[in-house]
């Protein structure tokens, strides 16, 4: 997806959200999920808070507005994941490819199709 949308302007970041992980932890993960997107350890969750992330792994779009960043997406990236441990072959929807593609095309975002399937974020905050 990265080389696909930054080519149009498009910034893709994988985000870590988890207080315990380190940059070892993303390094192995970025290498064994072959990412070679930016990533960002999000450690203190003030990203994961911007975004109102609270499954892993979640996705949301920003776009630029009246001086800041506005939310116009917040979901799963495809259809993949039926439930926990059980997935397709591949997916059918593209949620998030879709989502980008409206943005760029300024067209209203269509939001997901279903919820993210995956583990829920562990938070710092008490």
């Amino acid at each position: 997806m990265t080389k696909q949308f930054e080519p149009l302007g498009v910034r893709v970041w994988f985000v870590y959200p988890n207080p315990t992980d380190t940059a070892k932890v993303v390094r192995a993960h970025d290498v064994e999920f072959s990412i070679t997107a930016n990533t960002a350890l999000d450690t203190r969750q003030s990203l994961t808070q911007m975004a109102h992330a609270t499954i892993t792994p979640e996705a949301a779009v920003f776009v630029p507005q009246a001086g800041g960043l506005h939310e116009v997406y917040r979901g799963r990236i495809d259809d993949r994941y039926l439930a926990l441990g059980t997935e397709r072959p591949q997916a059918t929807r593209h949620d998030l490819e879709d989502a980008i593609r409206a943005v760029l095309a300024n067209k209203p975002v269509p939001q997901p199709g279903g919820p993210p399937i995956g583990c829920s974020i562990v938070t710092s905050q008490p």
